[in-house]
């Protein structure tokens, strides 16, 4: 086996200098000749059996040892890795220091690698670690807004002939000029006043218009080839409408849930405002508790990393030269990775292990984030070599909710916070059940849906780092075995795609019986 010599040259970057002898090298020189014979013609030999001693004597041996060494350049680091035992977080760089002689056989290869590597640091104790959130709050008016809220859903627009005005629904005919020409047109455009996402401007000109009217301002285009630009913006109102909400009775009560009455609907709304306060404190809790950990484990930072991860998120937005922002993507960058090292380490002294389920909901979620389907989502992320990155994710994940149940919360009355549901993970068992679990629902009537999802589901990122798009590329995904993470998410998937074709069958079958 080859020697490697590991030196550390920063607290993230390792230099691995790897001596090969020609006999390490053999295998290689063996397979260079064959592929130098498949490639060239040589007068009186077939193509691919020209012998080593003519192909020396056309090319030269030091062609040969050349074309040896590139090939072996990546089984020569692997190689170098693991017999360091560093952990790489990027791609390495890599130089040959010495060349073997073709004349001499006891002359040595010499490599040199560079990489960014996982930096060692000393993982705090976080059993009992005391963290203080604000109290939960629950009172009737957010009650009443989350009532509002779901009337609101099942409410109906009525055109009403009077000014607009803040939470009106109106449409519009617009027409955007540029130095008086005709850039862009646009009819029939539905808006809620006061929403804010049509041009700057629209709901100053839009308040206190009636239908028919019509009206100019000036705004910054957000799109097309005139994009940035100031625009002279044309505007006609063409409707006003209102929308008018239900009451808020018995009646209601069973159309927008599977309660029978009003008091009931009510009493449910109240419960899940407790919920969403208590995964309120849980979300401050989990803020709070990472920052301590950062902080305490002093984790270094690889300024390589930092800097490629930057000059991606800007890249992608187009603003490689605005230096102000350029500034806070650094500084949630280097929060992010130091955020990552930090729960491999927690996964790592937790032995901590996603089960099929919990990666069947992260896929599943996922990919409704992205207007997916599961099997779909999967595609992507299979296309973009992503696996390994959705299993590091959900172990993440999973390692925070562990850890974080170990910390002692209480709010800033001296209260206990119970964070049971907020940090709940699956064990094994569960995940053996899980394989049943989307067959079986098929066979059983869902009940209407709640009025009020809880505050923190999965999909949140209550338990997790910010997301990120099913394509992006991440660094330090060396810790799972490829082919497992393929395996595992492969098989999540299929759970995914199968709980939601069993829950669309369940959901036919249950209208199927109200008729």
């Amino acid at each position: 086996m080859p020697k490697t010599k590991a030196e550390k040259l920063t607290p993230t970057r390792t230099k691995l200098t790897v001596t090969v002898t020609q006999d390490e090298l053999a295998p290689y020189l063996k397979n260079a000749y064959k592929s130098i014979a498949e490639q060239v013609s040589i007068p009186g030999f077939r193509k691919g059996k020209a012998p080593a001693q003519i192909i020396d004597q056309r090319f030269g041996r030091d062609s040969v040892i050349s074309e040896a060494v590139n090939h072996s350049l990546d089984d020569f680091y692997q190689a170098a890795v693991a017999e360091a035992g560093v952990r790489p977080m990027g791609r390495p760089s890599a130089d040959i220091e010495k060349m073997p002689e073709a004349a001499d056989a006891a002359s040595e290869l010499v490599l040199l690698f560079e990489v960014e590597v996982r930096p060692e640091f000393t993982l705090p104790d976080y059993t009992g670690l005391a963290i203080t959130v604000d109290e939960a709050e629950i009172d009737e008016a957010a009650v009443e807004a989350e009532l509002t809220s779901l009337r609101e859903r099942f409410g109906t627009l009525v055109t009403v002939d009077r000014p607009a005005k803040t939470g009106d629904f109106v449409e519009l005919d617009l027409t955007a000029k540029v130095d008086g020409k005709e850039v862009d047109q646009a009819s029939g455009v539905s808006y809620e006043v006061g929403a804010g996402n049509l041009l700057a401007g629209t709901d100053d000109a839009v308040e206190t218009l009636t239908a028919g009217e019509t009206t100019n301002f000036t705004s910054q285009l957000l799109g097309g080839e005139y994009e940035g630009q100031d625009a002279e913006v044309e505007l006609t109102l063409t409707a006003v409408k209102e929308r008018e909400l239900p009451e808020a009775d018995d009646e209601f009560a069973q159309l927008a849930s599977e309660f029978d009455t009003i008091a009931e609907l009510r009493e449910s709304l109240k419960e899940q405002v407790s919920q969403a306060s208590v995964f309120a404190q849980g979300r401050q809790a989990r803020d709070a508790f990472t920052e301590t950990l950062i902080e305490q484990a002093e984790i270094p930072i690889s300024e390589e990393l930092v800097e490629e991860e930057v000059h991606r998120h800007l890249e992608g937005e187009g603003r490689l030269e605005d230096d102000e922002h350029r500034a806070e993507v650094r500084v949630a960058s280097e929060k992010q990775i130091q955020m990552e090292l930090l729960l491999d380490a927690i996964a790592e002294r937790e032995n901590v292990t996603p089960t099929q389920n919990e990666l069947s909901d992260y896929i599943y979620q996922s990919a409704q984030q992205y207007g997916m389907e599961p099997t779909q989502f999967l595609q992507a992320i299979s296309q973009g070599n992503q696996l390994q990155v959705i299993l590091a994710e959900v172990t993440r994940n999973k390692a925070l909710a562990v850890a974080l149940g170990k910390a002692t919360v209480t709010d800033k009355a001296g209260k206990p916070v119970d964070l049971g549901a907020f940090v709940a993970v699956d064990t094994e068992d569960d995940a053996e059940d899980a394989d049943e679990a989307p067959e079986a629902v098929a066979d059983e009537k869902p009940a209407k849906k709640s009025p009020a999802k809880k505050a923190a589901a999965k999909s949140d990122d209550a338990e997790k780092p910010a997301k990120k798009a099913p394509a992006k590329k991440a660094a330090a995904k060396d810790d799972a075995p490829a082919a497992d993470a393929d395996e595992e998410a492969k098989k999540a998937a299929r759970s995914a795609a199968a709980k939601k074709a069993a829950a669309t069958r369940a959901a036919k079958k249950a209208a199927a019986e109200e008729k």
